[in-house]
């Protein structure tokens, strides 16, 4: 019975060493998990709810399952036009805005001329400048040209321009600053030119950088809500509609709007880290 009785803490002790050990090996794992669910939940209730058949004209409640919200997406009256206005809008912006941003980054990188620190620190400007103080100072821009510039789909596109440049220049930045020079150079030792090495090794290199830059700009643009509504004009864009529209109604399908550019940034998102991994492979396999 005295043996008994001893070997009972010991297995105590010991169930808490490992119990203990567990969680030291799994807590990381758990609070990531919590963290994602958290950041999850609202989203998962937007989609949730693009399903629902509400009684009234707001979607707060749930009523029922249905399809016909997918199916007839564009039922709200200007919602179609919003959302094709976003579209190309954020597409036009990200082109743009990944084209100038990779130029100034391979400037600031790989050049050294006189105000570069200023660029560098201008580049960050538009990203730690309040969006409402941006949207404020370049709506007085552009009242200030009002004989030849008009409020609409242009003022929004050079807005966005302006704020999504910053995010490509620091996300190509920094691919370009782990970037092996002496590929370029065997590249043009072997007689390849300029542009040659630019086109054949150069851009194939940076290019997931800029997609992912180009991602990251298209999900600003078709999200942003301060700057455009500063300066819209009449043009309404989806986060305008939205914020109009809430004084009256949510209806469902803007549930469905929101959900389908949810699900399509997530599949180019996982489509261009597949391409990354591979391109490493690749890269790893060539050396």
């Amino acid at each position: 019975m005295t043996a008994a009785a001893e070997a009972v803490p010991v297995r105590r002790r010991r169930a808490g060493v490992r119990a203990w050990s567990f969680v030291k090996r799994h807590a990381l794992t758990v609070y990531a998990l919590l963290a994602i669910a958290y950041l999850m939940l609202p989203i998962a209730v937007v989609v949730l709810f693009s399903f629902n058949d509400p009684a009234g004209r707001f979607n707060y409640v749930w009523q029922g399952f249905t399809l016909d919200n997918w199916r007839r997406w564009d039922a709200p009256l200007g919602l179609r036009d919003a959302v094709i206005a976003s579209l190309e809008i954020g597409a036009l912006a990200t082109i743009v805005a990944t084209a100038l941003g990779t130029l100034v980054a391979m400037a600031i990188v790989r050049h050294r001329f006189r105000g570069r620190g200023a660029a560098n620190l201008l580049v960050f400007l538009p990203m730690s400048t309040p969006e409402i103080v941006l949207g404020a100072s370049l709506l007085a821009l552009f009242l200030q040209q009002s004989s030849t510039i008009r409020l609409g789909f242009w003022t929004i596109f050079v807005a966005h321009v302006m704020f999504v440049v910053s995010y490509v220049v620091v996300t190509v930045k920094a691919r370009l600053i782990g970037f092996d020079r002496h590929l370029e150079e065997a590249a043009m030792d072997l007689g390849a030119n300029e542009w040659t090495t630019f086109r054949k090794v150069t851009l194939p290199l940076i290019a997931p950088a800029m997609l992912a830059a180009g991602l990251l700009g298209f999900a600003l643009s078709i999200d942003d809500f301060v700057i455009t509504y500063f300066v819209a004009g009449s043009e309404q864009t989806f986060p305008v509609y939205v914020w109009g529209i809430a004084r009256v109604s949510v209806p469902p399908q803007v549930n469905v709007v929101a959900s389908a550019i949810f699900l399509g940034a997530i599949a180019f998102a996982l489509a261009n880290v597949l391409w990354q991994y591979r391109s490493a492979r690749r890269l790893q396999g060539a050396r």
